[in-house]
């Protein structure tokens, strides 16, 4: 199996080459700076391709899969996307941009699995999502937060990402309810518990709120970041894109700590939360993001642009990253006060 990687150059893409390499997968690298490339390719093969349709298609050719880690993906994104299509590629992304994904969801009919948005919180949530939700049955409200318990710095490439999505950062992002995404669907839970006690939340525009609604029949779904959480991206700039490193040290990612709390709502009142919490965002998404793409040309999966759980086994997918250090908890559903009179009470 041989699996291209496009943006290795970047601080998650040398991370991608590295997970690849101690798995023993074969990865050519490709991208328009082959100095860069070159430097930490160890040994794979480089090739040279910049965002040209034609020039993507033949450096993607004779690969079973593509893994874009170059972002903004909202700008530089959808023609890797449909060069690894016309290429015969399977393909994946670490994007976490509502918008772009929710353009590669409209791509239409492709000979070839596309999953989008296979990071640090866009898989987990989403897999995590279909798991509560089958806890409760037709699902009428489904909520997913997140929070940052300790965490390095962002990349730079973070960063340059939010800031090519600061309106959707400022506004929240995407609602959907009602069989529609809109950003003038506002948020209705103000507050969540991740590890303690409930903290104030906000809007915030996680994939999930994309890829959910496509496997999990949902009256409505939104996502919430714990509020100072929030705030922190609303304030970047491009001074301060500028001035911080390529990403964290390695000690200093590897010391962050992130959670993922998911809570549905069934149309009888029957209550289900689950929790996947982990360590070193960037590590997570690296082996997420070779995982996703190994199974893709192993395992395979449906033709068309896929969200996690319809590309994978969300339970297999978890369990494959709770041995690598994710802990993951799927509580049994409740019934509401007012269906049962006891909020204790199993169903």
């Amino acid at each position: 199996m041989t699996i291209a990687v496009y943006g290795a150059s970047g601080y998650t893409g040398t991370l991608v080459v590295a997970e690849a390499a101690r798995r023993g997968i074969e990865v050519v690298l490709v991208g328009r700076n082959v100095e860069r490339l070159g430097a930490v390719s160890g040994g794979a093969e480089v090739r040279r391709a910049d965002l040209d349709h034609d020039a993507l298609v033949t450096a993607f050719r004779g690969c079973a899969a593509v893994i874009n880690c170059a972002g903004p993906f909202t700008l530089l994104g959808e023609p890797v996307v449909r060069a690894a299509v016309a290429a015969g590629c399977h393909y994946v992304d670490i994007a976490g941009e509502q918008d772009y994904l929710a353009r590669v969801f409209d791509l239409g009919p492709v000979d070839v699995s596309v999953v989008p948005g296979v990071n640090d919180d866009g898989l987990p949530s989403d897999l995590l999502a279909h798991l509560v939700a089958e806890r409760v049955g037709p699902v009428r409200e489904l909520v997913v937060g997140i929070d940052l318990v300790s965490g390095a710095a962002p990349s730079r490439g973070t960063l340059r990402s939010v800031l090519a999505n600061l309106d959707r950062f400022t506004a929240g992002g995407l609602g959907y309810a009602n069989g529609r995404w809109s950003p003038d669907i506002l948020a209705t839970r103000t507050s969540m518990a991740f590890l303690g006690g409930e903290v104030p939340v906000v809007k915030f525009p996680l994939p999930a709120v994309v890829t959910v609604p496509h496997h999990v029949r949902a009256g409505r779904v939104e996502g919430v970041a714990r509020q100072d959480l929030a705030a922190a991206f609303v304030d970047v700039t491009p001074e301060i894109v500028e001035t911080v490193p390529a990403g964290p040290p390695e000690e200093s990612r590897r010391a962050g700590r992130w959670i993922l709390a998911v809570e549905a709502v069934g149309e009888d009142g029957r209550r289900a939360r689950g929790v996947v919490r982990g360590a070193d965002t960037y590590g997570t998404t690296a082996v997420i993001a070779v995982e996703a793409a190994r199974r893709l040309v192993a395992d395979g999966a449906d033709p068309g642009v896929l969200a996690p759980a319809q590309a994978f086994a969300a339970r297999d997918f978890l369990a494959f990253l709770e041995d690598r250090g994710v802990t993951l908890d799927v509580a049994r559903p409740l019934r509401s006060r007012s269906s049962s009179g006891d909020p204790r009470a199993h169903t």
